[in-house]
């Protein structure tokens, strides 16, 4: 790495960065140091320039200085004479034929210092400009105007030169993108047996690149539809049916489109019709269609391998990968004729066999698929710079399959083996390099898939000795160690003496000559102030370097309180003092834990405050526990620095404990351990014992022997526990500061076995079918069920006898048992009670409770059942309740059938709780039905009551109210209308509804009359609607059209008029007679 140095008179003293092999400058200004830090990285083709500056406050002068000083380097930068290197090398390039941009453009472009001038290849021979019109350059693009595949198609190659070498670009393939006219020939029909297969030939016309395949069948755009019928290969471009249909019959289009121009051509029709002779009897499977035995494929693509077949019936396609499994990502299309594997990769290579199977055989295809890859880069090749007669070794090194070759060149010619050049697979070695070995060079590696190129530039150095910068100023450290460096610029190397004044100086105990030709002096004095001079000579000529020694007194540093205990969330103030040389600057800067304070980003706990020119404070706000440690202050000027170390604790809540370990376990106790964590500078007082199981919320403090536990116990037991219940455990310790973080949970553990302890609740029963008892309960958590083989004892007798039956439920989850006993009648009283057992015995039982056996079924019918007719489609049915006794009836249900059909058919309807009546609805008119009414309750059903019968009455008349008319005066309506007569089929008429209701408003008023008319009184202005319905025992008719009357401040309004209207020059204020119309005619 090369690097520049600046030095300021009076101002900066020359540092070297550790991050890279250059220099920096160190400024100050008032007090405050500036860095300015330049690497140039020279690696490989790609040459950067790194700079670093690093301001603790920068003013704006020194900014503006600053950016003067990058400047000058960057002109020094740019004023750096290299070889060649690509910016941009030429890529594969497809050009369509028929493109309306008749140029073709191969890109090629690189840097270099002088500008390199640029050269063509075309399949290796050079591209002449002025022979040939058509060609033309542009920077380093070369144009080429009017091309053609004939004389175009082919490799081209791309050459930069300049004075200090020659490079090649990798070789970019120009291909032409066209899509021709199939032959115009008219194509014979194809006719084949019903069940038969056939292949329809594409026979695609000449095209570049690759084209995709379609079929029409019949017109455009009727496309065929693949299948496990019909398969379009995409490499044959033919069209496969297995097994020939009467559909199928028709004329097929083959359709062919280019990928890069989207040019499309259909091919002639190709008729295919079947032959008269009969049906083609099933065969077994062929295979038409198949991958090629051997395929090569890129690492990365996407590979297709088809397989398809005739048969009959249509065979099914399967694939297997021999001595493998074909991969995930691998997807099966168009009917599994089509195995696609995406993004291949090498462990994707072997066998892969596709079969064809139907009931009348099979038959199989296998192919090999290799997966190869490009050459890729592991080590190339760098830019490098010697002296004269060293020796040079370059290695690159290249993945590939099949493994990559290795070739060199030197300013674009190849290399081989002769002389002082050894060339060894990818090494070369050059002994004894010269000047005329000077150039660029590149290695390529390269296999049968493709060529890779690295690119480096070697210069032989040859110059007399330059020093930069002269003179150097070095401030040292009375009592300290110095040194002197004597770096010129030099090649061959050169020889190196040192002298103060007119002596030279001779090595001594004292002074020393160390090997890199550096002068250290030892425990430096105000005597060894002075001027010191490096000479450097080699045969090219001489140079000499004045380095100017200054001693200072050591600088001191005091960093008080040097050890400081706060507790968190208080503040403190760290205070640095310098006692140093007036003549030197002086910075500071802050550390903690040996990292440098980033005051931006750490700003909220973290201030700096410069007090005087050499005193600095660390003021730490709201302190947390993480900010306990070691705080330094750095202490620099031009000369020494220094560092002073200050420790602060803080006083917190405890940390968390150590590992929590689970000594021994029992049915209700747990032995746990733990390691002591931080007290945060504060005794820990208490440890508080937490567990956590599937029953618990979250975690759950314990009770603990002893109690409490002390911060000086690391030991305690958890007690109370439930057996047979998996535990977490955790402590957590607190201090008089507070409560810390809990520790990590111990790992899960379960407690012993145990006989249950917790008896069932709220135990229960009743119902059931009859002589049936029924004992119900709710079940005991499994937190509480204390082990393995749990279950239940449940215990009954009749109430005043003795001895007690015990039946045991196996099931954990049982929250019911039934016993059944013909001999007790219903309602029978017993004594019930419910207890738990497991492996490790019985447990309690529950409380006795008094729990009566099942009533049963209604054991009587409903009496006095009545049915009488309400309407045309309803019939109204009464009973009463049957004698109270057990076997009560929660509910009635209501059977009812014409008298022209089967009971069986006939519908049911049940009663909402114990109603005694219901009214059937959706009844046919005039017609006799047959009501029964039978008890249910939830053991079953009660006998029917003895059928009743009902009639319905006959239908109102479907007859509607017609020609309505009215008389408005005032709010008053006079209504009416022409009596409606009922057939003989429906009920007679008895009366009329007129119903009244003003829009926008919910309320209506209804009206009944037995006469064909009404008066009717409308109450405010609006918009009223009046229908009339003729009134029926079978039920209401059918409603009359609506009359709209229409009334503001009560006076009438009419939007329409018939014939029947009063002239308006009457002298009634508000008189109207109108002929009513169908409500859709207003």
């Amino acid at each position: 790495c090369r690097y520049i140095t600046l030095t300021l008179p009076n101002l900066a003293t020359k540092y070297y960065c550790k991050s890279c092999t250059s220099s920096f400058s160190l400024v100050s200004y008032k007090g405050c140091w500036y860095e300015i830090c330049a690497c140039i990285n020279q690696t490989g083709s790609n040459r950067k320039s790194n700079w670093m500056v690093k301001l603790s406050g920068a003013p704006v002068v020194i900014i503006a200085v600053i950016l003067v000083f990058i400047s000058f380097f960057f002109f020094l930068i740019e004023s750096e004479e290299f070889g060649p290197v690509f910016a941009q090398e030429p890529d594969d390039v497809i050009f369509p034929l028929d493109s309306d941009e008749k140029k073709v453009v191969m890109h090629c472009e690189a840097r270099g210092n002088p500008p390199p001038t640029y050269s063509w290849y075309i399949n290796g021979t050079e591209v002449d400009a002025e022979a040939d019109y058509r060609y033309s350059f542009i920077d380093g693009n070369l144009i080429i105007t009017n091309a053609s595949e004939i004389t175009d198609h082919g490799k081209y190659q791309c050459k930069a030169e300049n004075s200090f070498g020659t490079i090649l670009s990798r070789d970019a393939l120009l291909q032409f993108a066209y899509l021709g006219a199939f032959s115009g020939k008219t194509r014979g029909g194809v006719s084949v047996r019903e069940g038969q297969g056939v292949v329809l030939m594409c026979t695609p016309p000449p095209h570049s690149p690759e084209i995709i395949y379609s079929w029409v069948f019949n017109e455009f755009p009727s496309f065929v539809a693949e299948d496990s019928r019909r398969f379009i290969s995409q490499d044959t471009g033919n069209l496969y049916i297995s097994k020939v249909q009467p559909s199928d019959v028709g004329s097929y289009i083959c359709l062919v489109k280019n990928t890069v121009t989207n040019a499309r051509v259909l091919s002639p029709p190709t008729p295919l019709t079947l032959k008269t002779d009969g049906v083609m009897g099933e065969y077994e499977p062929k295979i038409e269609v198949h991958f090629p035995t051997s395929v090569l494929a890129a690492k990365g693509v996407t590979v297709r391998l088809e397989c398809f077949a005739l048969g009959n019936p249509v065979p099914t396609i399967t694939w297997r990968k021999i001595n493998g499994n074909i991969p995930k990502k691998a997807r099966l299309r168009k009917s599994q004729a089509v195995l696609e594997i995406p993004n291949i990769q090498l462990e994707d290579s072997g066998t892969y066999e596709c079969k064809a199977e139907n009931p009348r055989g099979g038959t199989a295809f296998k192919g090999h698929l290799q997966v190869y890859t490009f050459p890729q880069w592991v080590r190339m090749i760098n830019d490098t710079q010697m002296d004269s007669g060293e020796k040079l070794q370059w290695e690159c090194k290249a993945t590939g399959r099949p493994r990559p070759t290795y070739r060199w060149l030197r300013n674009g010619v190849p290399l081989t083996s002769q002389g002082r050049l050894e060339i060894v697979n990818g090494d070369l070695t050059i002994h004894k390099v010269q000047q005329t070995d000077s150039g660029m060079y590149q290695c390529v590696a390269e296999n049968k898939y493709g060529a890779i190129y690295s690119s480096a530039e070697l210069k032989i150095l040859a110059s007399a000795p330059v020093f930069v910068p002269n003179p150097v100023r070095v401030i040292a450290t009375l009592g300290k160690d110095v040194s002197l460096e004597c770096k010129p610029r030099a090649s061959p190397k050169p020889r190196i003496t040192w002298k103060r004044g007119d002596r030279r100086i001779q090595p001594n105990k004292r002074i020393m000559l160390l090997r890199n030709n550096t002068l250290r002096i030892v425990n430096s004095s105000r005597a060894d102030e002075g001027n010191y001079v490096c000479r450097a000579e080699n045969q090219l000529g001489s140079a000499e370097m004045t380095a100017i020694l200054w001693v200072k007194e050591a600088m001191r540093v005091e960093l008080s309180p040097i050890r400081v205990e706060v507790t968190v969330g208080e503040s403190v103030v760290l205070s640095c003092k310098a006692t140093h040389d007036t003549s030197l600057d002086v910075a500071f800067q802050w550390f903690f834990n040996q990292k440098p304070i980033n005051f931006q980003q750490d700003g909220g706990h973290f201030e700096y405050i410069q007090t005087q020119s050499s005193t600095v404070d660390l003021m730490i706000r709201s302190i947390l526990l993480k900010h306990a440690g070691k705080y330094g202050c750095r202490a620099q000027t031009s000369a020494d620095t220094v560092f002073a170390e200050s420790e602060l604790l803080v006083r917190g809540p405890p940390g968390p404990p150590g590992v929590v370990i689970v000594e021994e376990i029992t049915d209700t106790t747990a032995t746990l351990s733990w390691t002591r964590g931080l007290d945060n500078h504060s005794p820990i007082s208490t440890y508080n014992l937490q567990a956590r199981s599937p029953f618990s919320l979250g975690w759950q403090t314990v009770k603990t022997d002893p109690d409490p536990v002390t911060g000086d116990m690391e030991s305690a037991i958890a007690v109370e526990l439930n057996p047979w219940v998996e535990y977490e455990f955790r402590v957590v310790a607190s201090n008089a500061i507070g409560t810390g973080d809990p520790s990590a949970p111990s790992r899960g553990v379960r407690t012993k076995e145990a006989v249950p302890s917790v008896a069932p609740a709220n135990v229960s029963g009743g119902n059931g079918r009859r002589h049936e008892l029924v004992i119900s309960w709710e079940p005991v958590s499994e937190e509480f069920q204390n082990g393995e083989g749990f279950g239940y004892i449940v215990a009954f007798r009749a109430n005043g006898t003795r001895g007690w039956k015990e039946k045991m439920v196996t099931s954990a989850d049982s929250t019911t048992y039934k016993y059944r006993d013909e001999t007790f009648p219903p309602l029978t009283p017993f004594e019930v009670k419910v207890g738990v057992y497991n492996n490790k015995g019985d447990g309690p039982f529950s409380k006795v409770v008094i729990i009566h056996s099942a009533e049963g079924e209604p054991r009587e019918a409903p009496p006095d059942v009545k049915a009488h007719s309400i309407s045309s489609s309803e019939i109204r049915v009464t009973w009463k309740p049957p004698i109270p006794g057990p076997g009560r009836p929660r509910g009635y249900e209501v059977s009812y059938w014409k008298d022209t059909e089967q009971e069986e058919s006939g519908k049911k309807q049940r009663t909402v709780k114990n109603e005694t009546s219901m009214v059937l609805t959706g009844l046919e008119g005039n017609s006799l039905y047959l009501i029964t009414v039978k008890g249910f309750n939830s053991i079953g059903q009660g006998p029917p009551s003895p059928a009743v019968t009902a009639k319905t009455r006959k239908a109102p008349p479907a007859q509607p109210p017609a020609n309505l008319m009215w008389i408005q005066e005032g709010n008053n309506v006079s209504l009416n209308w022409d009596p409606v007569k009922a057939k003989d089929n429906e009920s007679d008429v008895i009366g009329y509804m007129v119903l009244l209701k003003q829009e926008g408003r919910g309320h209506n008023q209804v009206t009944r009359t037995i006469n064909p008319s009404t008066m009717l009184s409308l109450p405010e202005g609006g918009t009223y609607i009046i229908e009339v319905r003729a009134l029926s025992e079978g039920g209401e008719g059918a409603v009359s059209s609506q009359v709209r009357v229409v009334t503001s401040s009560g006076k009438p309004k009419s939007n329409q008029c018939s014939v029947h209207c009063l002239p308006q020059s009457l002298t009634w204020t508000a008189l109207l007679l109108v002929l009513l119309v169908p409500s859709a005619s207003w």
